[in-house]
């Protein structure tokens, strides 16, 4: 179910590029959850400060703060630790699912990502918000 307490579950997403924000926004209403969008990692940083999400979909490569950074300061404040973040990459080596891990992400998606997997992942990720609230 797409609820906690009958309101849907907030997303986040967060990227630079507008296509791929308005592609998730569009998978995540029709899969009935409520979407907030940022285009970079102090956007982001506000967004979840005034919006407190349960999940959040992240980009590494960004401007100004990357998705790294982003997550490792999301994880860092003990409000946001429990907040399952999935980073979005068009790369898919080793090294950068290793790095996600360091900061905290909780699973990785590369782009393009189809509705499919971007639902599972609020499917599997959103419970474990849902149990830390």
């Amino acid at each position: 179910m797409t609820t906690t307490a009958d309101a849907p579950i907030k997303v986040l997403v967060v990227d630079d590029s507008n296509t791929i924000r308005r592609s998730a926004e569009i998978f995540l209403r029709q899969g009935g959850y409520e979407v907030l969008l940022a285009d970079d990692g102090y956007d982001a940083l506000a967004k979840v400060n005034d919006h407190q999400p349960q999940l959040i979909f992240c980009d590494i490569l960004m401007p100004r703060l990357d998705g790294y950074q982003t997550c490792a300061i999301i994880k860092r404040n003990a409000r946001y630790s429990d907040t399952p973040v999935v980073m979005l990459s068009s790369k898919d080596g080793v090294f950068d699912k290793a790095r996600g891990r360091m900061v905290g992400c909780q699973e990785y998606l590369t782009k393009p990502f189809t509705k499919d997997q971007l639902l599972q992942a609020v499917r599997q990720f959103g419970k474990i918000s849902e149990g830390a609230m």
